[in-house]
């Protein structure tokens, strides 16, 4: 079982819903990184999202771009993020999950990638622009070697993708609550509870909500649907 199974059966246990806080790795640089995560940790998150900062995001609103731009200036590297994790990991049992493009994995190699991540105690792996037909090598080696793949589910998925992701993703499904770019928004959009609900049929994998998620009472409604919330673009706004 892996450390982000082990959470939400924990959670289960205290009938709890879970905090998933994303941050760019290297934003100012590696060094503050590693002091958020523990900031966070501190504070109730029970899953960290590191994201993997690119030159040319597809899914990244204008906070998140920023902030990667900001750690891509100061030297973050994947390889780099992955030695950070492994000098988290002499600290810290928090689930850790690498938020990615898939030029870096890409680039990196992506065995090589999976072998190393593991090695150095990654938990998952989200890959933004890599849908489930085009991830069967990488899926294929990661769960192999206890990588949780997790794919995401958006408004505009089929039935199909739905049963696909479903079957296929280890870990959560992560379900992205509006079409668009990542950032915060006023309001959660219509038809959210129906949709969780639709996914929840087909799985019975934890089903987070991401996406426009601004303050503790957008995250309390995502929350009372679902098994907890992604914030991302609220958190990396007051770095």
């Amino acid at each position: 079982m892996s450390r982000i199974q082990e959470r939400f059966k924990l959670l289960r246990s205290k009938n709890e819903k879970a905090l998933s806080a994303f941050i760019t790795a290297g934003d100012p640089d590696l060094a503050a990184t590693k002091e958020l995560f523990s900031i966070l940790e501190k504070n109730g998150a029970d899953i960290i999202e590191l994201g993997v900062p690119f030159s040319d995001p597809i899914a990244d609103g204008p906070v998140i771009q920023k902030s990667a731009l900001r750690a891509l200036k100061s030297g973050a590297t994947l390889k780099k993020i992955i030695h950070l994790v492994a000098e988290i990991r002499k600290s810290s049992q928090l689930p850790i999950v690498l938020m990615t493009s898939f030029n870096p994995v890409y680039v990196y190699g992506q065995e090589k990638f999976v072998d190393d991540a593991v090695r150095a105690g990654v938990d998952g792996l989200i890959v933004t622009d890599l849908p489930p037909e085009e991830a069967v090598s990488l899926e294929n080696h990661a769960h192999q070697n206890g990588l949780d793949m997790i794919h995401l589910l958006a408004p505009t998925s089929t039935e199909d993708r739905i049963r696909t992701v479903g079957q296929r993703t280890r870990g959560f499904i992560y379900y992205i609550s509006l079409t668009g770019i990542t950032g915060t928004r006023d309001s959660l959009s219509d038809g959210l509870q129906q949709k969780v609900e639709a996914i929840k049929q087909t799985t019975s994998l934890p089903v987070l909500i991401g996406f426009g998620i601004s303050g503790p009472e957008q995250a309390g409604k995502a929350a009372s649907i679902s098994d907890g919330v992604i914030v991302g673009s609220a958190i990396v706004r007051m770095i």
